[in-house]
């Protein structure tokens, strides 16, 4: 509720006469002070100087039209033009009939006659007024985002099935806009900016609509709902947006994306209609060569698909259609390189779609929120294998196993994680967790938190994908990590691009300073592993030595190193 309206609920209200003749003042501050708190002006100059200083506790003014200098006609249009005092009800005081009228067409909630000959019928206008602009107050309180005054999303969407029934045979455009990364940028450069940038995005959401029709809303933190008549140009609400956050967009981290979803199908819930334009604005999440993308019949396939994966994934793990393959580490530093650890990856053999990729299900899963029940598969599995393979040969080979941030701040994780090693018998010295830079950048401090916890217990801690978040050096020094693991677009052109290799070089001397390891992932060629050897990268994994396998073909690995140093 905003605080004009929450502020009158309880208290006595507040009410303003201006009137430059002092007789007129005296009476009405008689008749009205018993039941409210006067303020008195006697021009308009006065007026406005005052209504601007109690904007937010004012709850009617009662205005005399006829006054020298800045008369009651010009302080009613300068009221009416203010968006933050335009709220405020206004009472014309006037014996002139052809006044009340065009004060009435300006914008006047109601009009008292002078002389002031009934106070009942004063108070009577004024308590009316002041009740049934509360009411639409309080109304639209419900109806707007507080942050960019545009449609929260209920109300939106109730307006848009209104459109709907009254404009059936209009073709109306569901789009959806969405700021990249955009707790990331609450994190670097603190809520302030993100408040002020989603005002601007608002603001220039707003103008752009206006005149075409449309409606707008926010619909979370960080993205906007738009639902306007069908346009061949979409682009230029997009265009609207960023020239108008050009100054904000600096930054290249910044970006903007869209999705449209045109001349939706009425059939369709709407819902589902903006469904499909989120679907079109994620399509274009991670491609930096687009911020547009339209729902089109390949998109509808692809959405197909991915509800049938979300479908079947149930199933899925009632059947153990899902598979934890193993990624074999191996130590570098040394004559001779040798099996170190290994790294969990799950992989799904659907049984009609056959060999699944995790690039595939794993981002359904994780927008649908299923992702944590394929966790804490993998967490069991590859747990029992670190015990079967430690019974069998009678030596440990650590497994590391991914845990995402909405893990790690789920109630009661550290005792979930450690009571997965307690039923299978292995220790944290042979279960390390993968935990990515990105996490550390939202509720960091929790974060930090839980993971000194994990570290404590015994836990190694790996920060994978390094590199592609937005850890600076400072933050680095202080977050809970054993090891850096190097996102592999680090290595993919090390024996190529001097650039790349001097990269690696100065995060390894970083991490040496910090007394970190570092694990470089994707190795694939020769070249690549003498290079990242000599830069004193101590683990690397990748095609070199093996892709992934499955529990058994890893073994091999096991059985060539036994006796060696894991």
């Amino acid at each position: 509720m905003n605080e004009f309206v929450e502020s009158r609920l309880h208290f006595k209200r507040k009410v303003m006469v201006v009137d430059d003749e002092e007789i007129n003042r005296k009476i009405l501050e008689k008749i009205l002070s018993p039941e409210y708190e006067v303020i008195l002006a006697e021009n308009g100059d006065e007026a406005m100087a005052l209504v601007r200083e109690n904007k937010d506790t004012l709850s009617i003014i009662l205005l005399d039209l006829l006054m020298p200098g800045t008369d009651g006609f010009s302080v009613l249009g300068m009221i009416q033009g203010d968006v933050e005092l335009k709220h405020i009800p206004v009472i014309v005081l006037t014996s002139e009939t052809t006044a009340e009228v065009q004060s009435l067409k300006m914008g006047a909630a109601d009009f008292i006659p002078k002389p002031y000959n009934v106070p009942e019928v004063i108070l009577a206008r004024i308590g009316k007024t002041i009740q049934l602009y509360e009411s639409i107050d309080i109304v639209s309180a419900t109806q707007y985002d507080e942050l960019t005054g545009l449609y929260n999303k209920d109300y939106f969407m109730e307006y848009a099935s209104v459109i709907d029934q009254y404009y059936p045979d209009t073709g109306m455009d569901a789009i959806v806009l969405d700021i990249n990364r955009f707790h990331v940028l609450n994190e670097l450069y603190g809520r302030a900016f993100g408040d002020r940038l989603l005002k601007m995005i608002g603001n220039s959401v707003r103008g752009y609509i206006m005149d075409k029709k449309g409606i707008a809303c926010r619909y979370n933190a960080d993205g906007f709902l738009v639902y306007m008549p069908h346009t061949e140009s979409p682009e230029k609400l997009f265009l609207a947006i960023t020239d108008h956050i050009s100054g904000e967009l600096n930054d290249a981290r910044m970006r903007i994306r869209m999705g449209i979803y045109p001349e939706a199908d009425k059939k369709l819930d709407l819902h589902k209609r903006f469904d499909r334009a989120l679907f079109a604005c994620n399509s274009v999440k991670g491609d930096y060569s687009r911020q547009i993308a339209c729902y089109d019949t390949e998109m509808h396939e692809q959405e197909a698909y991915n509800e049938r994966l979300a479908g079947d994934m149930e199933k899925a793990l009632g059947e153990r259609q899902f598979i934890v393959y193993y990624q074999p580490k191996f130590n570098i530093q040394g004559d001779e390189p040798y099996l170190s650890s290994a790294e969990a990856l799950i992989r799904w053999k659907h049984p009609e779609l056959g060999m699944i990729s995790p690039g595939k299900f794993i981002p359904i899963f994780e927008e649908n929120g299923m992702i944590r029940r394929l966790d804490r598969f993998v967490w069991r599995e590859a747990a029992r294998q670190v015990a079967e393979w430690k019974d069998k040969y009678g030596i440990a080979v650590p497994v590391s196993v991914n845990v995402s941030r909405v893990d790690l701040m789920k109630p009661g994780f550290v005792d979930e994680i450690t009571g997965i090693l307690k039923d299978c018998g292995i220790g944290p010295k042979e279960y390390m967790l993968e935990v990515t830079e990105s996490a550390y950048t939202e509720d960091s401090d929790r974060i930090i938190s839980i993971v000194n916890e994990l570290r404590t217990l015994g836990f190694t801690i790996e920060m994978d994908d390094f590199g592609t978040g937005y850890s600076s050096l400072n933050m680095l020094s202080s977050l809970p990590i054993d090891v850096l693991k190097l996102d592999m677009r680090f290595v993919r052109d090390i024996h190529e691009n001097e650039k790349d290799l001097r990269m690696v070089e100065l995060i390894v001397d970083i991490a040496k300073y910090l007394n970190l390891k570092v694990v470089a992932e994707g190795v694939e060629k020769k070249e690549q592993y003498a290079l990242l050897k000599d830069a004193g990268v101590h683990i690397i994994q990748g095609f070199y030595f093996s892709r992934p396998v499955p529990d058994g073909e890893f073994e091999k690995f096991i059985e060539e190193r036994k006796g060696k140093r894991v």
